[in-house]
């Protein structure tokens, strides 16, 4: 195990011991893993794509992403299949403008066009493991990029997905964490290059009630809301809106070990959707035999977000052992 991983590990479990964890469950469903915490419901992972909403075309389905995701105290707090974008879905990972053997496979915003047709996705591969227990669960997977624009469909990058919940209570306050490890490598001897671009990467769709423009708050490890804070780079993004009349809402955690570091944003100006978008920053490139390694943590939880506590989940996430969100 790397030492990375070790030490994500052990803040983990010190952090579920002296936290009171609750038992994390795990239940198969058709085309689905569904998690739940202390029993409740605390999100699901769609492996292939589900039903549709009615009258959306098939190119639109998709896979390989996680939704519904809930806070502790049972709200919704992502969206699926939004009418302004039926491509965009709860969490999930997706490159738009790209490069590989002269075409541009666009994997966000698949679906969209005139033409109907699928030209690039991402698809669900295999379920390497998935568990529950008292203290955490989670699962590793597989998906592939595929390129759907020239003569045959052809895989541009393979992905694995590591993902490991728990539920801590931090100041009191009970948080559902949802810990991401995406190990991008490229399918073959073919580079993947990223141009320049505002978005791409790590993409997160908030509920439905955030959809009106007012309706929804951003807020960077920066202070920013979210017209001062697109483009701009951060250790962390929240997300969030009232439901039921009271603030609820998930914080995207980033690791300092990734790429770019504080890493660039998209926050959306007219919906509730922001982005972790490292080419942002400048065009670069995934090269055969060189992984690209992300990892993200979320966090759920009720109530608003508040900088200083915020802060200290983030240093518990990245530098374990130095700060305690207690």
């Amino acid at each position: 195990m790397k030492t990375s991983h070790v030490l994500l590990a052990l803040s983990l479990t010190a952090l579920a011991a002296s936290r009171g964890a609750e038992a994390i469950g795990v239940g198969k469903g058709d085309r689905v893993l569904n998690f739940t915490v202390g029993g409740q419901p605390m999100f699901t992972y769609q492996m292939e794509p589900g039903p549709l909403p009615e009258g959306v075309p098939l190119a639109y389905a998709h896979g390989a992403y996680l939704h519904p995701v809930f806070s502790p105290g049972g709200k919704l707090v992502t969206g699926d299949f939004p009418p302004d974008h039926r491509h965009q879905r709860g969490i999930f990972f997706a490159w738009t403008k790209t490069e590989f053997e002269g075409r541009h496979p666009d994997f966000w915003n698949m679906g969209k066009g005139d033409s109907g047709k699928l030209l690039a996705e991402v698809r669900f591969a295999a379920l390497e493991k998935s568990w529950g227990g008292p203290e955490s669960g989670g699962f590793v997977s597989k998906h592939r990029f595929i390129d759907h624009g020239g003569e045959a469909p052809k895989d541009m990058l393979h992905e694995t997905w590591e993902v490991t919940a728990r539920r801590i209570v931090a100041s009191g306050r009970p948080v559902n964490v949802i810990d991401l490890v995406s190990t991008q490598t490229c399918a073959g001897d073919s580079p993947v290059k990223l141009p320049k671009y505002h978005y791409g990467g790590l993409g997160v769709r908030g509920q439905a009630l955030w959809d009106p423009v007012q309706a929804v708050t951003m807020l960077t490890s920066n202070g920013d809301s979210r017209e001062k804070g697109d483009a701009t780079k951060a250790k962390w993004v929240h997300l969030g809106g009232e439901i039921d009349g009271a603030p609820t809402g998930l914080v995207v955690l980033m690791h300092p070990s990734n790429f770019r570091f504080p890493q660039p944003l998209r926050l959306n100006p007219k919906n509730p959707q922001l982005c972790v978008a490292p080419s942002v920053d400048g065009d670069w490139s995934i090269e055969p035999g060189q992984p690209y390694v992300s990892r993200y943590r979320i966090a759920v939880f009720d109530g608003a977000p508040d900088v200083a506590w915020i802060e200290k989940l983030w240093q518990d996430y990245a530098e374990p052992g130095t700060a305690s969100a207690k």
